[in-house]
């Protein structure tokens, strides 16, 4: 890839605002992937790169929230390798996925992670309701099969994951919001670490912009905790959700 500095600039800036939404609000996503894209990188190599790049902002996400896992060991041991195995498949359907039909498949992607995004409010106030109800499940040792299948898609792309991760806890597990949202962010990072060691040995990192955009995504995610509380995570969410809506229907136009 011939990038120039200016480049370099430009991806880092937007992996030091993604690594803060995603801090915030979460869909980072869809600011860094367009962003590779308009830089001239391939959409599958765009969105491996994104996939390692990203990986230290979930790291800090996870570590943040390590003081709600507590207790929750039996339920990380049936989660967590269904999340590793569900990130390496995701990755695997990704690189068997030519680079003309991911292209083609980008607008939708991009689309229906918008849309998750858009609903991860009416989510949060379903399970709040439901978790009151006492609506228990009795299905935690089958937490593993709606998990691994959300895992899937975040190998594959990712965007939007932590919705249907926190929707697929709700519907096995009975536990407080705070402790559902812990797991959904141990979820995350398995999968995309999984995700990402598998892309290493693809050959399509583009690691000099990968390697700039880490850092990014470190500070960014870094700066996104101190501003919690301070910035409406809502706004910031449809401010996201409406450059993905209008990234899609670019990336439609093209």
């Amino acid at each position: 890839m011939d990038l120039s500095i200016l480049d370099f600039v430009f991806a880092g800036l937007a992996a030091l605002a993604a690594g803060g939404v995603n801090a915030l609000a979460g869909g980072g996503t869809l600011i860094t992937f367009p962003v590779l894209t308009f830089l001239g990188i391939p959409a599958v190599a765009a969105n491996v790169t994104n996939t390692v790049a990203l990986c230290p902002g979930y790291f800090g996400g996870t570590l943040a929230q390590m003081k709600d896992l507590q207790g929750q060991k039996h339920r990380l041991w049936i989660i967590v390798p269904a999340s590793i195995i569900g990130g390496v498949l995701g990755g695997f359907l990704l690189l068997q996925t030519g680079e003309k039909l991911f292209k083609d498949l980008v607008p939708y992607l991009i689309l229906l992670a918008s849309g998750l995004l858009a609903i991860q409010d009416p989510v949060r106030a379903w399970l709040i309701k439901r978790m009151g109800e006492g609506h228990g499940s009795k299905l935690e040792k089958l937490s593993w099969l709606p998990v691994g299948l959300a895992s899937i898609y975040g190998g594959y792309f990712g965007a939007g994951l932590s919705v249907i991760v926190l929707s697929a806890l709700g519907l096995t597990l009975e536990d407080t919001l705070t402790r559902l949202n812990a797991l959904k962010q141990a979820v995350a990072f398995s999968v995309n670490v999984a995700a990402a060691v598998f892309f290493i040995f693809s050959g399509k990192v583009v690691w000099p912009i990968a390697l700039v955009m880490a850092v990014g995504a470190l500070i960014g995610g870094t700066l996104g905790g101190k501003l919690a509380g301070k910035v409406k995570p809502s706004t910031l969410r449809w401010t996201v959700v409406t450059i993905g809506v209008i990234v899609s229907i670019i990336y439609f136009v093209r």
